[in-house]
């Protein structure tokens, strides 16, 4: 990937003020400049997003799973409403994405009142343990998490952020499924939940810093820099990405523009000039760095619009700077992933949540391949021979269907979603 920065020298002086000498920082000043640049395909971006969804889909079912008391549930109980969370595909049936990695989801059937025997499921030892790691590493966290949601709520224009608008971002910010219960009410005298209308309700922040945050772009520049408000982003673009001189003239100068921070009032600006865009990218340069791994879904983006005050159509930030952002348009949807997080598709700073994620993805292909090599179908018939199953809430289970056990369901995607385990 080529990668730099377009800034400017500390002796850097803007141009006389006669409008004819002045060219883009004059019009970026005073007008937003009508310059797009193209979209180019990254492949190495994509492999990024591409099985996110399986992975976000089977973590979330495990945190279910280990949260019953019994721990085990009937497929109903996975399947109704909380299949909204998991973001599979309408014609995916649940059962059959759990029947993809065994070594996850132990499969067995109980009788229901009829006596027709339905599925259930419970976790495997090895998902166990990664699942107790992880609530290890989440709660050694807890602080980062902490300053994370802080922060979130301190780019809000009243510090209020609609819990379904968190929602959708939880696994982006390392959130459990169950936050509010878990993380949020133990800080009662920091957050409370306001009603909104519609019967719904909001979280707010009744205890803000006394001073305002760094943005990340602050944090990383010099502080001469910060002190002069002129701060560029880090640009880079794959390769082949053609600029040409005008656009990158235009981007030169737009990054010389005055830097506003995303927590500052931002009352003052025009909002139909570059100095202003340059203050949306700025908030989504911190958003994104306000998530686990540096990319969200660009839906989550657009639902920000109120709570962040942003002008109409203020996501097409993200196509006038494709150096900074790049869309990935996989799974179905468009994903934005901030460049300069990644080195190639590596994370350059990767947080302990990230790490356990990557460790459940390799559980996931270890499973899905020892599966699709028959090996479970050879386990399920010796388990037959031996006896039923027992669930820890005191039910036997009846046998195993083999026809339910396994399905010849696969996707594209999956190929994908190990490629951080190779």
């Amino acid at each position: 990937m080529l990668r730099w920065s377009l800034g400017f020298g500390k002796n850097c002086k803007f141009p006389c003020n006669h409008h004819s000498n002045l060219g883009f920082r004059h019009n970026q000043r005073y007008s937003l400049v009508n310059v797009k640049l193209k979209w180019v395909k990254d492949n190495v971006l994509d492999s990024v997003v591409t099985g996110e969804k399986e992975l976000r889909a089977a973590w979330v079912i495990v945190s279910v799973i280990a949260a019953d008391p019994g721990c085990c549930l009937p497929i109903y109980r996975l399947s109704g409403r909380r299949r909204g969370q998991l973001g599979l595909p309408e014609d995916l049936k649940v059962s059959t994405f759990m029947r993809r990695y065994p070594n996850i989801f132990d499969e067995f059937h109980l009788p229901d009142t009829g006596g027709t025997l339905v599925p259930w499921f419970r976790l495997t030892p090895d998902a166990i343990r990664l699942n107790q790691e992880s609530m290890a590493v989440f709660q050694q966290n807890q602080k980062d998490l902490l300053d994370r949601i802080i922060k979130l709520l301190l780019l809000t224009k009243d510090t209020i952020l609609p819990l379904h608008t968190i929602d959708q971002l939880k696994w982006d910010l390392g959130l459990p499924y169950d936050y509010l219960d878990s993380f949020i009410s133990k800080y009662e005298n920091m957050f409370s939940l306001i009603p909104l209308p519609h019967n719904r309700l909001a979280l707010k922040l009744i205890s803000p810093p006394n001073e305002l945050p760094l943005s990340q772009l602050e944090t990383n520049a010099e502080e001469d820099d910060v002190k002069n408000g002129r701060l560029s982003f880090n640009v880079g673009f794959p390769r082949g990405f053609g600029l040409n001189r005008k656009s990158m003239k235009w981007l030169e100068e737009w990054q010389r523009l005055p830097y506003t921070s995303p927590y500052s009032d931002s009352s003052h600006l025009d909002r139909r000039t570059d100095v202003s865009e340059k203050r949306i990218v700025g908030v989504f340069h911190e958003l994104l760095h306000l998530t686990i791994e540096k990319k969200t879904d660009r839906r989550n983006v657009s639902n920000l619009r109120n709570p962040l005050n942003l002008p109409q159509k203020f996501t097409k930030v993200f196509e006038r700077h494709p150096g900074i952002f790049y869309i990935s348009k996989k799974n179905n949807t468009q994903t934005v992933v901030l460049r300069e997080a990644y080195d190639r598709h590596r994370l350059v700073q990767k947080h302990p949540i990230s790490e356990i994620r990557e460790r459940f993805r390799c559980l996931m292909k270890e499973g899905f391949l020892d599966k699709s090599r028959g090996l479970y179908k050879k386990q399920t018939a010796a388990n037959s021979n031996s006896g039923e199953d027992v669930c820890e809430n005191g039910f036997e289970s009846g046998e195993e269907s083999e026809g339910h056990m396994f399905s010849d369901y696969e996707s594209d995607e999956t190929a994908h979603l190990f490629r951080l385990c190779e």
